[in-house]
């Protein structure tokens, strides 16, 4: 079969390594794409938006099956394009409809879904310009930190984390009035939940679902955690503290209840849900769903995969996702992300990547890469994802670490100190 995957970073990569293994796959093609994708498949000149130049690929490359990367095509939806389509709509999308999609694009949508379900999650409140008072009254009866998050999608730079009351309600204004474009009209203000974070990955068709390896990433840029929010500087999987009870807590309190209320919501939803958990001594609660699987989690939980993940997309297209069973590697993976100096704020792209040595135990996911006259250049802040594999965390980190001295750009930074909190 052929394959179209939309995106262009080191989730993409990882998804389209993985797809590369099967043996149901004839042709791969990745819209955009990176220069690392161009190594397993095709890359595709086209924004993973631009819906009716991915139409025109589908025909021209006699596409069977897609598979939606990022959160933007599916919030716009890409799938929904599909399912309206006479000519598309008998091509399956792995990713989830525009309206389920809300559940990304949306805080409080995805909230008011919570509690509806009794699914365990902050104490919330939402605020817009005409409750301003009533979210100040909120945030007194809080303490410290303070949690403010713009309803709506910002690239992953939408949530304040605040120490002091009088900065958390000036930043509230702020946000109203437009500090994040239009995805801070409406404000999401929530309880600061105390624990440590992990993150939980499903692929479900909407009745059965598979539950892939869980991992925790890290998103601040310097180390110990300090330093600006980024995408992501790294991650490790499987996560030590999320033991067999932890794991039967998180599938009977917050996977179940999810997969029943969206059928119970009428609500189709065929791709991945992420869970961004908070881990208070065992007890597990929804920071927030993601429509798609995160990155850089992406790059050290599809190497732990044994299963064909293709043959589960076919499943979860045919709606007998039930019936599979997938088959996990019990060695640790690691990740440690190379990128831009001066990332998350201002960097500079068009940096030659060039390697000191070659080297085969660890694999090296693109995340910010492009082709240019034959040489990679860096064209993104996180650059790329060094993931390796090992008897357990620290033998796997000990490998990424040892290779990723081996890449070099100009102006290079990475953590030194991924994984070592746990």
């Amino acid at each position: 079969m052929n394959v179209l995957l939309l995106g262009s970073g080191g989730r993409e990569h990882a998804l389209a390594w993985k797809i590369a293994q099967s043996p149901l796959l004839d042709k791969l093609y990745i819209a955009p794409g990176n220069a690392g994708t161009a190594q397993v498949g095709t890359n595709l000149p086209i924004s993973a938006t631009a819906f009716d130049e991915i139409k025109k690929a589908v025909k021209e490359y006699a596409i069977n099956l897609v598979v939606v990367g990022p959160e933007d095509p599916l919030v716009k939806g890409v799938h929904d394009f599909f399912l309206n389509d006479a000519e598309l709509k008998s091509i399956p999308v792995i990713g989830p409809q525009k309206y389920a999609a809300t559940l990304e694009g949306s805080k409080e949508f995805a909230k008011a879904f919570m509690n509806r379900h009794n699914i365990p999650t902050a104490k919330h409140f939402t605020v817009t310009a005409e409750n301003l008072q009533e979210g100040f009254d909120f945030l007194a009866k809080q303490t410290a930190p303070y949690v403010l998050k713009a309803d709506g999608l910002a690239a992953g730079k939408g949530v304040l984390i605040l120490n002091d009351l009088n900065e958390a309600k000036s930043e509230l204004e702020n946000m109203l009035n437009g500090k994040f474009g239009a995805a801070s009209k409406t404000v999401v203000l929530e309880e600061c939940l105390k624990g440590i974070e992990m993150s939980v990955f499903v692929l479900t068709d909407g009745e059965g679902y598979v539950i892939l390896p869980e991992a925790k990433d890290y998103k601040r840029v310097g180390e110990h955690d300090t330093g600006l929010n980024t995408g992501g500087m790294g991650a490790v999987s499987p996560v030590p503290f999320a033991d067999k009870k932890l794991m039967e807590r998180i599938e009977s309190e917050i996977i179940k209840p999810t997969i029943a209320g969206l059928k119970e919501d009428n609500i189709p939803y065929c791709g991945f849900i992420f869970f961004g958990l908070m881990n208070d001594n065992g007890t597990p609660k929804v920071i927030e769903y993601n429509v798609r699987m995160g990155d850089p989690e992406t790059e050290v939980v599809i190497p732990r995969i044994k299963s064909d993940l293709l043959q589960l997309f076919v499943a979860a297209a045919n709606k007998k996702l039930s019936q599979e069973k997938i088959e996990i590697n019990p060695f640790s993976a690691t990740t440690v992300m190379a990128v831009s100096g001066g990332y998350p704020e201002a960097y500079e792209k068009g940096k030659t990547i060039t390697f000191s040595e070659q080297f085969s135990d660890s694999i090296v996911f693109h995340a910010g890469t492009k082709l240019e006259n034959g040489e990679v250049k860096t064209s993104g802040g996180r650059v790329l994802a060094v993931t390796s594999l090992g008897e357990n965390k620290d033998a796997a980190l000990k490998i990424s670490y040892k290779n990723i001295t081996k890449i070099h750009f100009d102006k290079m930074y990475y953590r030194r100190d991924i994984g070592q909190d746990l």
